[in-house]
């Protein structure tokens, strides 16, 4: 049971699943009331909340992916909040993600990462006084 992938997913995947429980009548709420804001008819309801639900399920698998690996504290009520919370906010989390640089991997027998040498800029100086700088 120890050498099974899902048994160590298995706080992620309690968490996801329940905050995506808990996202279902969330999303009802709010698509009654925001399509009753933008058009007042059974239609604009049920496109909202079918709007809200894709977005939601969307957020579940994108965030599962990103976060299942480093997931392994018990589940609480506090960490279904924060994924309940995390599922509604998730592009703001991914656009901060991807915001961050990335640590290179080390190389493989050493026990530092690989550092790369930084890329040329325009603002270095020419070879020659008399020219500009290349781009």
């Amino acid at each position: 049971m120890q050498n099974d992938p899902l048994w160590k997913l298995r706080h992620a995947l309690a968490g996801v699943g329940l905050a995506l429980l808990l996202s279902v009548p969330v999303a009802a709420l709010l698509g009654s009331a925001l399509g009753d804001a933008l058009g007042g008819s059974y239609g604009w309801r049920a496109g909202v909340y079918s709007a809200l639900l894709l977005y939601v399920v969307v957020g579940a698998f994108v965030l599962f992916a990103k976060v299942a690996r480093h997931e392994t504290r018990p589940l609480s009520a506090q960490r279904v909040g924060l994924w309940l919370a995390s599922l509604w906010l998730w592009p703001g989390l991914w656009l901060m993600a991807a915001g961050r640089p990335v640590t290179p991997a080390p190389a493989e027998g050493t026990g530092s990462p690989v550092v790369p040498s930084p890329p040329p800029s325009a603002a270095t100086a020419p070879d020659r006084p008399d020219q500009p700088p290349s781009l």
